[in-house]
Protein backbone atom coordinates (compact mmCIF):
# COMPACT_ATOMS: atom_id res chain seq x y z
CA UNK A 1 0.00 0.00 0.00
CA UNK A 2 1.00 3.86 -0.66
CA UNK A 3 2.47 5.60 2.46
CA UNK A 4 2.19 9.47 2.90
CA UNK A 5 5.87 11.44 3.70
CA UNK A 6 3.21 13.81 5.36
CA UNK A 7 2.74 13.28 8.79
CA UNK A 8 3.14 13.80 12.80
CA UNK A 9 3.60 11.48 15.82
CA UNK A 10 4.21 12.08 19.04
CA UNK A 11 4.85 10.12 22.92
CA UNK A 12 5.11 11.40 26.57
CA UNK A 13 5.99 10.01 29.87
CA UNK A 14 5.66 11.74 33.39
CA UNK A 15 6.69 9.60 36.14
CA UNK A 16 10.00 8.82 38.32
CA UNK A 17 10.58 12.32 39.10
CA UNK A 18 10.90 13.37 35.32
CA UNK A 19 8.83 14.01 32.03
CA UNK A 20 9.90 13.21 28.55
CA UNK A 21 8.24 13.79 25.39
CA UNK A 22 9.49 12.97 21.61
CA UNK A 23 7.74 14.48 18.91
CA UNK A 24 8.35 13.37 15.10
CA UNK A 25 7.34 15.36 11.94
CA UNK A 26 7.90 14.19 8.21
CA UNK A 27 7.15 16.28 5.16
CA UNK A 28 8.23 15.22 1.65
CA UNK A 29 11.92 15.19 0.67
CA UNK A 30 13.10 13.03 -2.75
CA UNK A 31 15.58 11.53 -0.71
CA UNK A 32 15.39 10.61 3.52
CA UNK A 33 17.07 13.65 5.90
CA UNK A 34 16.46 13.38 9.31
CA UNK A 35 17.31 16.03 11.69
CA UNK A 36 17.58 15.61 15.77
CA UNK A 37 16.85 18.90 18.21
CA UNK A 38 17.37 17.53 21.86
CA UNK A 39 19.25 18.83 24.70
CA UNK A 40 23.26 18.51 24.67
CA UNK A 41 23.78 15.84 27.28
CA UNK A 42 21.86 13.63 24.94
CA UNK A 43 24.06 14.27 21.74
CA UNK A 44 25.76 11.01 21.85
CA UNK A 45 22.45 9.30 21.66
CA UNK A 46 21.65 11.31 18.09
CA UNK A 47 23.36 8.50 15.73
CA UNK A 48 21.12 5.60 17.45
CA UNK A 49 17.72 8.03 17.18
CA UNK A 50 19.00 8.08 13.58
CA UNK A 51 19.45 4.49 13.47
CA UNK A 52 15.77 3.97 14.18
CA UNK A 53 14.02 6.24 11.84
CA UNK A 54 15.66 5.03 9.16
CA UNK A 55 14.42 1.52 10.24
CA UNK A 56 11.28 2.84 10.10
CA UNK A 57 11.17 5.43 7.14
CA UNK A 58 12.63 5.49 3.82
CA UNK A 59 11.83 8.93 2.49
CA UNK A 60 11.38 12.47 3.71
CA UNK A 61 12.31 14.75 5.50
CA UNK A 62 11.73 13.60 9.06
CA UNK A 63 12.14 15.92 12.07
CA UNK A 64 12.79 14.14 15.69
CA UNK A 65 12.50 16.75 18.67
CA UNK A 66 13.72 15.05 22.34
CA UNK A 67 12.48 16.48 25.28
CA UNK A 68 13.58 15.08 28.86
CA UNK A 69 12.92 17.47 32.18
CA UNK A 70 14.05 16.47 36.09
CA UNK A 71 12.52 17.22 38.99
CA UNK A 72 15.21 19.11 40.31
CA UNK A 73 16.76 18.41 43.98
CA UNK A 74 18.64 20.46 46.93
CA UNK A 75 21.94 18.61 46.30
CA UNK A 76 21.78 19.05 42.50
CA UNK A 77 23.22 22.29 42.91
CA UNK A 78 26.00 23.85 44.88
CA UNK A 79 28.41 26.25 45.51
CA UNK A 80 32.03 26.00 44.31
CA UNK A 81 33.31 27.63 47.74
CA UNK A 82 36.58 27.23 46.89
CA UNK A 83 35.97 29.40 43.40
CA UNK A 84 33.83 31.93 45.52
CA UNK A 85 36.78 32.25 47.60
CA UNK A 86 38.65 32.64 45.31
CA UNK A 87 37.19 35.21 42.76
CA UNK A 88 36.30 37.32 46.12
CA UNK A 89 40.13 37.36 47.40
CA UNK A 90 41.22 38.82 43.41
CA UNK A 91 38.75 41.49 43.45
CA UNK A 92 39.55 42.74 47.30
CA UNK A 93 43.10 43.09 45.68
CA UNK A 94 42.40 44.32 42.68
CA UNK A 95 40.57 46.93 44.76
CA UNK A 96 43.70 47.57 47.02
CA UNK A 97 45.63 48.27 44.62
CA UNK A 98 43.18 50.42 42.16
CA UNK A 99 42.20 52.39 45.47
CA UNK A 100 38.68 51.48 44.87
CA UNK A 101 36.13 50.78 47.31
CA UNK A 102 36.14 46.67 47.69
CA UNK A 103 32.97 44.84 46.86
CA UNK A 104 29.98 45.22 49.29
CA UNK A 105 28.28 41.75 48.58
CA UNK A 106 29.04 38.17 46.91
CA UNK A 107 25.41 38.12 44.83
CA UNK A 108 27.57 39.60 41.85
CA UNK A 109 29.78 36.70 41.44
CA UNK A 110 27.40 33.89 41.63
CA UNK A 111 27.00 34.32 37.45
CA UNK A 112 31.18 33.78 37.57
CA UNK A 113 31.97 30.78 35.93
CA UNK A 114 32.45 27.67 37.95
CA UNK A 115 30.73 29.46 41.57
CA UNK A 116 27.60 26.95 40.81
CA UNK A 117 28.02 23.83 40.07
CA UNK A 118 25.04 22.40 38.50
CA UNK A 119 24.85 18.29 39.31
CA UNK A 120 21.95 17.31 37.20
CA UNK A 121 24.57 16.76 34.09
CA UNK A 122 25.92 14.21 35.98
CA UNK A 123 23.32 12.60 37.36
CA UNK A 124 21.72 11.62 33.86
CA UNK A 125 22.24 7.95 33.11
CA UNK A 126 21.98 7.55 29.60
CA UNK A 127 21.40 3.83 29.36
CA UNK A 128 18.14 4.24 31.49
CA UNK A 129 17.18 7.57 29.23
CA UNK A 130 18.12 5.49 25.69
CA UNK A 131 15.70 2.75 26.90
CA UNK A 132 12.71 5.30 27.40
CA UNK A 133 13.54 7.37 24.50
CA UNK A 134 13.86 4.55 22.35
CA UNK A 135 10.47 3.47 23.22
CA UNK A 136 9.21 7.05 23.32
CA UNK A 137 10.69 7.12 19.81
CA UNK A 138 9.19 3.86 18.39
CA UNK A 139 5.50 5.20 19.84
CA UNK A 140 5.85 8.13 17.52
CA UNK A 141 6.85 6.47 14.64
CA UNK A 142 3.71 4.21 15.35
CA UNK A 143 1.40 6.92 15.50
CA UNK A 144 3.48 9.04 12.27
CA UNK A 145 2.93 5.76 10.35
CA UNK A 146 -0.85 5.12 11.29
CA UNK A 147 -0.99 8.92 10.15
CA UNK A 148 0.85 8.31 6.74
CA UNK A 149 -0.94 5.09 6.45
CA UNK A 150 -4.66 7.02 6.34
CA UNK A 151 -3.46 9.95 4.01
CA UNK A 152 -1.88 7.01 1.70
CA UNK A 153 -5.09 5.49 1.64
CA UNK A 154 -6.56 8.62 0.51
CA UNK A 155 -4.15 9.61 -2.69
CA UNK A 156 -4.47 5.88 -3.32
CA UNK A 157 -8.19 6.31 -4.12
CA UNK A 158 -7.04 9.66 -5.95
CA UNK A 159 -4.35 8.10 -8.04
CA UNK A 160 -6.70 4.91 -9.15
CA UNK A 161 -9.62 7.79 -10.21
CA UNK A 162 -6.98 9.33 -12.80
CA UNK A 163 -5.62 5.85 -13.71
CA UNK A 164 -9.06 4.87 -14.41
CA UNK A 165 -9.90 8.27 -16.61
CA UNK A 166 -6.47 7.63 -18.65
CA UNK A 167 -8.02 3.63 -19.32
CA UNK A 168 -11.73 5.02 -20.25
CA UNK A 169 -9.79 7.93 -22.82
CA UNK A 170 -7.36 5.08 -24.19
CA UNK A 171 -10.03 3.08 -25.07
CA UNK A 172 -11.71 5.72 -26.59
CA UNK A 173 -8.34 6.34 -28.66
CA UNK A 174 -8.42 2.44 -29.25
CA UNK A 175 -11.77 2.74 -31.03
CA UNK A 176 -11.03 5.84 -33.19
CA UNK A 177 -6.99 4.66 -34.05
CA UNK A 178 -8.75 2.53 -37.51
CA UNK A 179 -10.82 5.59 -38.63
CA UNK A 180 -7.37 7.94 -38.43
CA UNK A 181 -6.07 5.95 -41.74
CA UNK A 182 -9.51 5.58 -43.38
CA UNK A 183 -10.29 9.19 -42.99
CA UNK A 184 -6.93 10.41 -44.61
CA UNK A 185 -7.76 8.18 -47.50
CA UNK A 186 -10.60 9.82 -47.97
CA UNK A 187 -9.34 13.51 -47.44
CA UNK A 188 -6.44 12.39 -50.19
CA UNK A 189 -8.96 10.87 -52.73
CA UNK A 190 -10.45 14.59 -52.65
CA UNK A 191 -7.53 16.49 -52.85
CA UNK A 192 -6.20 13.95 -55.91
CA UNK A 193 -9.71 14.66 -57.57
CA UNK A 194 -9.67 18.64 -56.92
CA UNK A 195 -6.25 18.51 -58.46
CA UNK A 196 -7.39 16.66 -61.72
CA UNK A 197 -10.41 18.92 -62.26
CA UNK A 198 -7.98 21.48 -61.96
CA UNK A 199 -4.80 20.36 -63.93
CA UNK A 200 -6.35 17.55 -65.92
CA UNK A 201 -2.84 15.62 -64.77
CA UNK A 202 -3.30 11.58 -64.05
CA UNK A 203 -2.37 10.31 -60.79
CA UNK A 204 -1.63 6.84 -61.13
CA UNK A 205 -2.92 4.35 -58.36
CA UNK A 206 -0.06 2.86 -56.84
CA UNK A 207 0.87 6.35 -55.83
CA UNK A 208 -2.15 7.04 -54.07
CA UNK A 209 -1.71 3.29 -52.13
CA UNK A 210 2.07 4.51 -51.61
CA UNK A 211 1.20 7.66 -50.05
CA UNK A 212 -1.66 6.82 -47.91
CA UNK A 213 0.81 3.20 -46.89
CA UNK A 214 3.29 6.23 -45.82
CA UNK A 215 0.84 7.75 -43.52
CA UNK A 216 -0.35 4.60 -42.65
CA UNK A 217 2.79 3.92 -41.24
CA UNK A 218 3.55 7.23 -39.75
CA UNK A 219 0.22 7.55 -37.71
CA UNK A 220 0.08 3.53 -35.89
CA UNK A 221 -0.11 4.70 -32.87
CA UNK A 222 -0.83 1.21 -32.10
CA UNK A 223 2.06 0.02 -29.89
CA UNK A 224 1.92 3.43 -28.18
CA UNK A 225 -1.56 2.07 -26.84
CA UNK A 226 -0.24 -1.52 -25.92
CA UNK A 227 2.54 -0.06 -24.28
CA UNK A 228 0.25 2.45 -22.30
CA UNK A 229 -2.16 -0.31 -21.38
CA UNK A 230 0.71 -2.03 -20.20
CA UNK A 231 1.83 1.07 -18.10
CA UNK A 232 -1.63 1.43 -16.52
CA UNK A 233 -1.11 -2.78 -15.58
CA UNK A 234 1.91 -1.89 -13.83
CA UNK A 235 0.81 1.42 -11.90
CA UNK A 236 -1.86 -0.78 -10.04
CA UNK A 237 0.92 -3.94 -9.03
CA UNK A 238 3.36 -1.53 -8.06
CA UNK A 239 0.24 0.19 -5.81
CA UNK A 240 -0.20 -2.67 -4.33
CA UNK A 241 3.45 -3.41 -3.22
CA UNK A 242 4.08 -3.75 0.85
CA UNK A 243 7.63 -1.83 -0.24
CA UNK A 244 7.43 1.67 -0.89
CA UNK A 245 7.31 2.15 -4.06
CA UNK A 246 7.08 6.47 -4.36
CA UNK A 247 10.09 6.63 -7.23
CA UNK A 248 8.85 3.29 -9.30
CA UNK A 249 5.12 4.89 -9.19
CA UNK A 250 6.78 8.45 -10.37
CA UNK A 251 8.38 6.64 -13.21
CA UNK A 252 6.12 4.74 -14.51
CA UNK A 253 3.63 8.54 -14.94
CA UNK A 254 7.25 9.81 -16.51
CA UNK A 255 6.48 6.95 -19.10
CA UNK A 256 2.72 7.11 -19.49
CA UNK A 257 3.19 10.64 -20.06
CA UNK A 258 6.37 9.92 -22.86
CA UNK A 259 3.35 7.48 -24.16
CA UNK A 260 0.17 10.00 -24.31
CA UNK A 261 2.35 12.14 -25.64
CA UNK A 262 3.82 10.04 -28.73
CA UNK A 263 -0.01 8.79 -29.57
CA UNK A 264 -1.10 13.09 -29.54
CA UNK A 265 2.09 14.01 -31.97
CA UNK A 266 1.18 10.74 -34.27
CA UNK A 267 -2.83 10.58 -34.12
CA UNK A 268 -3.84 13.35 -36.52
CA UNK A 269 -7.68 13.40 -34.98
CA UNK A 270 -9.75 16.16 -33.47
CA UNK A 271 -11.21 13.26 -31.27
CA UNK A 272 -8.09 11.84 -30.23
CA UNK A 273 -6.57 14.58 -29.38
CA UNK A 274 -9.18 15.85 -27.36
CA UNK A 275 -8.80 12.09 -25.32
CA UNK A 276 -5.06 13.24 -25.09
CA UNK A 277 -5.15 16.34 -23.57
CA UNK A 278 -7.58 14.76 -20.55
CA UNK A 279 -4.82 11.87 -20.42
CA UNK A 280 -2.39 14.21 -19.70
CA UNK A 281 -4.14 15.89 -17.40
CA UNK A 282 -5.08 13.08 -15.58
CA UNK A 283 -0.94 12.40 -15.31
CA UNK A 284 -0.77 15.63 -14.12
CA UNK A 285 -2.51 15.50 -11.29
CA UNK A 286 -1.11 11.77 -10.55
CA UNK A 287 2.79 13.39 -10.68
CA UNK A 288 1.39 16.17 -8.09
CA UNK A 289 0.20 13.61 -6.05
CA UNK A 290 3.21 11.47 -6.24
CA UNK A 291 5.66 13.87 -5.30
CA UNK A 292 3.92 12.99 -1.35
CA UNK A 293 4.36 9.51 -1.87
CA UNK A 294 7.25 7.35 0.05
Amino acid sequence: MLLSMTGFGDARFQGDGLSASVEVRAVNNRYLKVSIKCAEVYAGLEGDIERVVREAISRGTVSVTIRVDRLHRAEDFALNQTALASYWMQLQTAARELHAPPPGDLGQLLALPGVVADETLRSVDHDADWNLIRKLLGQSLDKLHSFREEEGRSMERELAANVQSIAERLDEVAALAPQVVSEHRIKLLERVKQALRDSGVPVAEPDLIREVSIFSDRSDINEEITRLRSHLDQFHAFAREPAAAGRKLDFLSQEMSREINTIGSKANNVAIARCVVEMKAAVEKMREILQNVE
